[in-house]
């Protein structure tokens, strides 16, 4: 088995490097080998979503499954899958249904399952291999919103 740590939508940089690092303490305690991109790549994510930003779940969402699916298909791997699917604050559906078309395009199966059950159970592991939980999905515009920007704007 391996993971694969592709997060091209975190901000701030400091933000990146913790999910970084917890991704690569969760492969060694786990025993899974971590596959994909460590760099910083923000600038490609808001070069992607620019002056289209109602539409940036979805576009993060296909990024981040497309390169997940590169990865499978050129590994050779049996299916991919992710993290999208066990949060309770992410779309759901979105993350499901574009799992599946990227899926079709790539020629790799995207395993599905709604993980969404065992996330009080991630944040037990998390606490118990002390491993940083976030507390926003990591974009910029999230960010934004979860420490009341967009509280003030309505101002």
């Amino acid at each position: 088995m391996k993971g694969c740590f592709y997060n091209p939508n975190v901000h701030p940089y400091t933000e990146h490097e913790k999910r970084l690092e917890a991704a690569r303490r969760c492969a060694e305690a786990q025993g899974f080998e971590l596959v994909g991109e460590p760099k910083y790549l923000l600038q490609e994510f808001l070069r992607a979503v620019a002056f289209r930003e109602a539409d940036r779940c979805t576009i993060c969402y296909r990024m981040r499954l497309e390169y997940v699916a590169h990865i499978a298909k050129r590994g050779r791997f049996d299916a991919f899958t992710s993290t999208l699917l066990i949060s309770p604050h992410q779309k759901h559906d979105l993350a499901r249904s574009l799992g599946e078309a990227v899926a079709k395009e790539a020629g790799v199966d995207f395993f599905y399952h709604d993980f969404r059950d065992l996330w009080r159970d991630s944040r037990a592991l998390s606490n118990e291999f002390d491993l940083y939980h976030q507390q926003y999905c990591g974009c910029i515009y999230s960010e934004f919103e979860r420490y009341g920007g967009a509280r003030r704007k309505r101002s």
